[in-house]
């Protein structure tokens, strides 16, 4: 077979099937990605091929650059990680099951090699070569995450204790089922079986987590296990926190969540990369990732605690998404059965259910699969708008997904009378799948492609931590942002002799006088007296006996201002505030700004009163330049400020003209970039579908008057057969008037007209054949011309993404606003020692410094 022509947003699965002669027709299935916006439900018993259609929609997923966020109860889906390109027998060789060799009674090289050339000429009778498999291969990063494990990649839960930056005023309901579901499943880890609406564990926790959670504050689970023994709310319900839940009663539920987080088996489950979704969909380039899941090694709580709280902030980040109808991301879940039971109500289904009725707004595609039927909640999935349903074995397996398609029919607005589904799901075989789309006139069967990835089946936990060994060393953290020290300053160290007196040359013991409207003001103290002593030690290659270390501040000038940039046709109204820093000046001396540092700090962080130490440290004050010492002064140099930052002040942003989407003041490169690939698909499906609207009227037209001409065709030939039937009775009239001379001239007279109707009846199917010829060689044009603008449509917008113009904004003279100007003194720490060569000092800053460009 040929494979069809590679067209983005369109999932090459495979070809249909005719159950009556049990051939592949050469009619390929492809499957319209935003399809799967309305979710897809994938059921089959083991052997029906359910994990190779899967692994096929992944791969056409993964080459039309969606990501992927991939769940993997028994491990099958790590075989997606398994793709060889060159296809030889050395690249099979450490995945191939040893055990299958030897019933084959083959060496390991020898499978290795058997299954080489399987594969290859399993690819080949579908159309694949090495090329799609190399575009496969480049087509994003695959990583498999192994929750409470380090064998693949380990990742964090502590991310999801963190409030979910919801606005609880008009998100309270989403983040409070959120709140239920971590709570549930955590209480779930201790053993504790939670009913979050009897279970006074539960409702504890939950108004704990909804106390912090208002106030958008994050929890761990240090400061939850205190939080138990302390709550931060007074009363729960009516009843006080004491009489609700007493003293005693809560230190054994924080005794018992302490020993799960003091346990060694824990660890792991706070080490790794963060469960942060949008961080694991995209690279820092933006570039889709695909992310397996494998739990295969947990056990029933840990699972179920694991995808309540993945499913949790999944939610959650539907919830930040603009919405669209383009297919943004697949959640594919390879085995739900014990997630969505029909009647009981674990964590894990109510956030399942919720993406169900409310991702598909958001481009979210969920993919549920499972071999039990029986045991899941179809209520949920009537919202599925596609059904892939492969070979049943039991009848009340059957019976159950006759059930919920014919409901998910109905929730669609259609009969499903007209189709037979019980007949057609019993001729079912290996490899072949009803598929059932809402959006389309009626289901096909269908036979999947080949994958081409190695289908080797579920993977150990050796081979997985084989194939992640190069990632773990590789792999950038996650982990969220935590407040880090700040590099440090090369200290400027002079020599000087240690004196009796404490005041340090040069300074004073008290600050000097100023005008009375001069304001003054402190920065903070950022580096303490040890971390400055460590830092010099650091900076030196020798031993230091430190003598002395005082305080000292050194006079400055500061400003602290806002600028405000207003551009209403973008609709951007961006506020900027900055505290700035530069040499005071002396009498007469102009101020260059440009020379001044920008602050990690707002107005607010400025002292009125220099910090408090030990009365041997000081502190100690240099004294003020004239240039700063009036109020005039100061007034002078405020104005040439607000002239500075009015003429200065630009936000710039980039712009995709064609799209007219725009870099945000503050958004990432990488944000950015995600979004311009979300508008330019969402743009790219909106031409395609106006071009096949203009091109399906026309081949309609022309598919009418080929049923037509086939018809004619059919009743032509018809005609013909029966001609030549009577002319073949006339024929044998005529001889035997001939023999018996019974009106003879009569005889072949008739022969002859019945010989010329047979020719005409032939020349009829003729002209009926050529013009089905032109109409179907019309409709062959007509289909490569839609193809052609279709692959150039998905050419432009792929190639325009880079083609990005800047633009300016700047502030108004309204718009900037000068705060403060200011004396501002900035600490430092002076440091009198010996290294061994004699004594010497050192001024290290202490104040908050600027970040570090790099």
């Amino acid at each position: 077979m040929q494979a069809p022509s590679e067209r983005l947003g369109s999932f090459y699965l495979g070809a249909e099937y005719d159950l009556d002669t049990g051939k592949i027709l050469d009619m390929p299935i492809n499957y319209d990605a935003r399809d799967l916006t309305t979710h897809a439900v994938c059921v089959g018993m083991t052997g029906s091929g359910k994990t190779g259609l899967c692994i096929d929609l992944l791969e056409e997923a993964a080459i039309d650059q969606v990501p992927t966020i991939l769940i993997d109860p028994k491990g099958d889906i790590t075989n997606l990680m398994l793709r060889f390109p060159e296809l030889r027998p050395e690249d099979f060789l450490p995945w191939v099951n040893v055990d299958d060799a030897r019933r084959k009674g083959m060496s390991v090289e020898e499978y290795a090699q058997s299954i080489a050339e399987k594969w290859r000429s399993g690819l080949a009778n579908w159309g694949i070569g090495p090329e799609r498999i190399r575009r496969l291969e480049e087509s994003g990063e695959v990583t498999i995450y192994t929750p409470g494990s380090n064998t693949g990649i380990p990742i964090s839960i502590m991310s999801s204790l963190a409030a979910p930056g919801l606005d609880f005023a008009t998100e309270a309901e989403a983040i409070r089922e959120r709140i239920n579901g971590t709570v549930v499943a955590l209480l779930g880890l201790v053993g504790i079986d939670a009913d979050p609406i009897r279970s006074r564990e539960a409702i504890l926790l939950a108004n704990i987590f909804e106390h912090f959670w208002q106030k958008n504050e994050d929890l761990d689970l240090a400061r939850l296990i205190m939080s138990i023994q302390n709550p931060p709310v007074r009363q729960i319900g009516v009843f006080d926190v004491e009489t609700f839940f007493p003293e005693k009663d809560r230190f054994e539920l924080a005794m018992a969540l302490n020993n799960l987080v003091a346990s060694p088996t824990f660890k792991s489950w706070l080490e790794g990369e963060a469960l942060d979704i949008d961080r694991l969909l995209y690279t820092d380039e933006g570039r889709p990732r695909h992310n397996i899941f494998y739990i295969a090694h947990l056990s029933d709580s840990e699972r179920m605690f694991f995808v309540t709280l993945l499913l949790g902030n999944i939610l959650t980040w539907v919830r930040r998404q603009p919405g669209t109808t383009s297919l943004r991301a697949i959640l594919y879940f390879d085995e739900v059965f014990g997630f969505m039971p029909p009647t009981a109500e674990p964590p894990s289904k109510r956030p399942l259910l919720t993406l169900l009725k409310q991702a598909r707004a958001f481009g979210l595609g969920c993919v549920l699969v499972t071999q039990n039927p029986v045991d899941i909640d179809y209520k949920g999935l009537t919202n599925a708008g596609t059904w892939f349903i492969g070979k049943l074995q039991a009848e009340r397996d059957k019976a159950r997904v006759l059930q919920g398609l014919q409901s998910a029919i109905s929730e669609a607005g259609g009969g499903g009378k007209d189709v037979d589904f019980d007949s057609l799901l019993s001729r079912l075989g290996s490899r072949v799948f009803l598929l059932h789309n809402v959006h389309e006139d009626e289901p096909v069967v269908f036979h999947t492609r080949w994958a081409m990835s190695y289908l080797r089946g579920p993977l150990t936990r050796l081979q997985v931590e084989q194939l992640m060994a190069g990632r773990k060393q590789a792999a950038p953290s996650l982990a969220p942002d935590r407040p880090r020290a700040r590099p440090a300053v090369a200290a400027s160290v002079q020599a000087a002799a240690e004196e009796e007196d404490p005041t340090p040359p040069g300074y004073l013991p008290t600050p000097p006088a100023a005008a009375p409207n001069v304001p003054q003001k402190f920065l903070p103290l950022a580096l303490d007296e040890r971390a400055a002593i460590r830092q010099l030690e650091e900076d030196s290659p020798r031993a230091l006996d430190v003598r002395r270390v005082q305080l000292v501040y050194e006079p400055a000038l500061v400003a602290a201002a806002s600028v405000r940039f207003v551009d209403r046709k973008r609709k951007i109204d961006e506020q900027t505030r900055k505290v700035l820093v530069t040499p005071a000046p002396e009498e007469g001396e102009p101020v260059d700004w440009e020379l001044a540092e920008s602050l990690p700090i707002t107005l607010r962080d400025l002292d009125e009163r220099p910090a408090r130490v030990d009365a041997n440290q000081g502190p100690f004050f240099a004294p003020i330049p004239g240039g700063v010492n009036t109020a005039r002064e100061l007034k002078s140099i405020e104005r040439d400020l607000s002239d500075w930052l009015y003429y200065n002040s630009r936000i710039t942003i980039k712009v995709h003209p064609d799209l007219d989407v725009f870099q945000r003041p503050g958004e990432s490169e990488r944000a950015f970039k995600i979004r311009l690939q979300q508008a330019a698909r969402e743009r790219r499906d909106e031409e395609v579908d106006k071009l096949e609207k203009k091109y399906d009227t026309r081949i309609s037209r022309l598919e009418t008057r080929l049923r037509k001409y086939r018809r004619e065709l059919a009743q032509d030939e018809a005609e013909y057969e029966a001609r030549k039937r009577e002319e073949v009775l006339s024929l044998g009239e005529s001889v035997a008037s001939f023999f018996f001379g019974r009106r003879r001239t009569s005889a072949l007279s008739s022969a002859a007209r019945k010989r010329r109707m047979t020719s005409r009846a032939k020349q009829e199917i003729e002209e009926t054949k050529e013009e089905i010829a032109e109409l179907e060689a019309e409709i062959a044009e007509l289909e490569e011309e839609l193809k052609e603008q279709a692959d150039e449509i998905t050419r432009k917008w792929a190639e325009t993404l880079d083609v990005l113009e800047t633009e300016e904004i700047g502030p108004r003279r309204s718009d900037v606003d000068i705060q403060v100007v200011a004396v501002g003194w900035l600490p430092s720490w002076r440091i009198v020692y010996d290294d061994g060569r004699g004594a010497h000092s050192a001024t290290i800053p202490a104040y908050p410094m600027p970040d570090v460009e790099e």
